[in-house]
């Protein structure tokens, strides 16, 4: 059955083309598996609340535009005659029956690891939009008479203090809401703009498209413009909302969609609301570390597998100008592709700060694929956290972000390969067990072992778990990557290194096998305490790069360059290469040279158990018999321009 929407027709109407239904949620209540929700251009400002899902990924449901169409889902209200207050100050009284018992400008961005505001001032679910952009929220009345552009929180300890990116647009225009028992008036200073001749939208739902209820299975999403939603702060022991995702279901597809301003996360594919919400902010009896581990266990409990959750897909989307993250999970990410999604601007306002804000922020993304994702201007470009086992991270870019890429607490086998990292902070690297093969790095990295906090680690392809550990650091195998060294080492609170040398501490794999065998035979010192291996080969290093004292076969040049160029929304690497890169004559990587991390004991294998294949490059040319370092297979003496990701 194939069922139609358009702005123009009536939920009382039989849902045929000629006939389309009003609403969204009308089809979605009625759709069976194998149906067609086809939708025509306007502006549907509702919550779509799917009732069914599908039974397989070939019997759907399916919620796509029209051809040629342009609906948009919006989680705000239009609102009209304002009243001037003072100067470019207006506000305007509204009933709080329009929000029903959910408010955002009641309701605070709040839960666990949220970091700041927290003391002098808090920050609210709500926003206020001038002709589609997102304004600030004001400190106060006070703060509300000021226009000088701001930068609210973006202090912490992780980060260097003097680089911000900050959306230029977003940097004058402020609201303040009034909230009591029966009204919330809202306070906004519109600068040289009439709000009563321009289009102001506020936020008065927390979803556009997301299931209450959970094992709503294999729904497509396509072809959507989904946006101005007040979902709340999503850390990974919460209950993970977002603007749109499956809450807690398997195999969705969310494709092809313009995806923004979510206050916090565009799309989620997380956690269940009963393995813990906030709990440690709630209560504070333990530990969010705790929490969270506990939570893996509830959701064992719940029977959370490859058979139940996860498998969704979400390719060719548009995610940009949300608050906290482009995509999020835990748990309900397992077994996930994400797949040449355009991805900018997350975390950009700065309006609140905490440790789970990113591009893509997962946790336990199990067997999960990020690949040809082009992810720039973001706080943090994707952190993987918790029990990244089999995670492969491949042909991405990642520009002009405050830092590229996280890797934290897990025990492997994690595979980063054929990435172009060009920030100047390109990792937080507190992990173990990963291969970092053929990528292009720029910048430097902050490297730790996290010895205190025991994380789980499963059995191979599979949820179940197999134990759990501290994270000693090393395992970890540097192949035929290029490190460009194009920046100095930052001045400031961190210590930041250029790859590789952080290997240093670790011993190579022939010092390790010397003891392990002085352990069996004299039994001087426990296996645990013995410093884990590096493996390093073949890389270049060019710059201010560094060469670990452990590897001993590395190309070292200078002059080698490179730059990212947008054009007509084709991306472009403009490189001048030096001969020593381009005669390098680097050793294939494949599944079997990588071997297994010591903890997890599992290959570096795909989520079928197949071999990882190397054969091809970032844009999808073939690696020839001579393999040359770096993420492009066809690497040349001198000045190149190579177009490396297009729309």
């Amino acid at each position: 059955m194939i069922y139609y929407v358009s702005v123009n027709g009536n939920d009382c109407f039989d849902g045929s083309k000629d006939a389309p239904f009003r609403t969204i949620n009308k089809a979605a209540s009625i759709a069976v598996p194998g149906d067609v929700v086809r939708v025509f251009s306007g502006t549907y400002r509702e919550w779509v609340d799917p009732k069914n899902g599908g039974t397989s990924d070939r019997n759907r449901i399916i919620y796509e535009a029209v051809d040629g169409e342009k609906p948009i889902i919006k989680g705000s209200e239009i609102i009209t005659g304002w009243e001037k207050v003072k100067d470019t100050v207006w506000k305007k009284e509204l009933s709080n029956e329009m929000f029903g018992e959910w408010n955002p400008f009641a309701i605070e961005v709040n839960g666990d690891w949220l970091v700041e505001p927290f003391n002098d001032y808090r920050v609210h679910l709500g926003d206020v939009y001038i002709n589609g952009v997102s304004t600030f929220e004001a400190k106060s009345m006070e703060d509300l008479y000021d226009s000088e552009p701001r930068i609210t929180c973006c202090q912490n300890s992780w980060r260097v203090e003097d680089e911000y990116i900050l959306h230029p647009e977003l940097t004058v225009y402020k609201w303040y809401a009034a909230v009591n028992n029966e009204t919330t008036t809202i306070y906004c200073n519109f600068g040289e703009y009439n709000p009563n001749v321009e289009t102001i939208e506020i936020n008065v739902r927390s979803c556009c498209f997301y299931p209450k209820a959970t094992g709503i299975n294999y729904i497509t999403l396509r072809g959507f413009e989904i946006a101005q939603a007040g979902c709340p702060w999503t850390p990974p022991t919460s209950y993970q909302i977002g603007m749109v995702g499956p809450n807690w279901s398997k195999g969705w597809i969310i494709e092809d969609n313009d995806i923004h301003d979510a206050k916090c996360s565009g799309i989620s594919i997380g956690k269940e609301e009963r393995t813990g919400d906030n709990l440690f902010t709630k209560y504070a009896r333990k530990t969010g570390h705790r929490h969270q581990l506990e939570a893996v266990f509830a959701a064992l409990r719940m029977g959370w597998s490859k058979d139940t959750i996860g498998s969704h897909i979400i390719r060719n989307n548009s995610i940009h100008d949300c608050g906290q993250n482009a995509i999020v999970g835990h748990l309900g990410c397992i077994f996930s592709e994400i797949t040449h999604n355009h991805i900018y601007n997350i975390g950009v306002k700065h309006e609140f700060w905490g440790h789970e804000m990113a591009g893509i922020k997962l946790h336990a993304a199990i067997d999960t694929l990020i690949i040809e994702n082009n992810i720039h201007n973001c706080t943090l470009g994707t952190w993987l956290d918790w029990e990244a086992q089999g995670v492969r991270v491949t042909k991405n870019i990642y520009h002009a972000n405050n830092r590229d890429f996280m890797l934290e607490v897990s025990h492997g086998p994690a595979l980063i390969d054929h990435n172009i990292f060009m920030s100047r902070y390109s990792f937080d690297y507190w992990s173990q067990g990963s291969a970092f093969v053929h990528n292009l790095i720029c910048g430097e990295i902050f490297y730790k072992p996290v010895m205190e906090r025991q994380t789980p680690y499963h059995l191979p392809h599979s949820t179940e778990v197999a134990g759990y550990c501290q994270i000693y650091g090393g395992d970890d195998r540097y192949y035929n990557n290029i490190f460009a060294g194009k920046f100095e080492d930052y001045v400031g609170s961190l210590e930041l290194e250029q790859f590789t040398k952080h290997c240093d501490i670790f011993l190579t794999p022939e010092e390790y096998d010397e003891q392990v065998s002085e352990v069996f035979k004299n039994k001087k010192k426990d296996l645990g305490a013995i410093t884990q291996p590096v493996w390093l080969k073949d890389n270049a290093y060019s710059g201010f790069s560094k060469v670990s004292d452990n590897e001993k076969n590395a190309f070292v040049a200078q002059g080698f360059s490179a730059e990212i160029e947008e054009k007509n929304g084709e991306y472009f690497l403009n490189i001048s290469v030096p001969e020593e890169f381009a005669v390098a004559d680097c050793e294939a990587v494949s599944s079997v040279r990588l071997g297994e991390p010591r903890i997890s004991a599992m290959s570096f294998e795909a989520s079928d158990g197949s071999d990882y294949d190397f054969s091809f490059d970032l844009i999808g040319d073939k690696h020839d018999e001579k393999i040359v370092p770096g993420p492009l297979a066809h690497l040349k003496e001198g000045k190149q321009r190579v177009c490396i990701w297009k729309e």
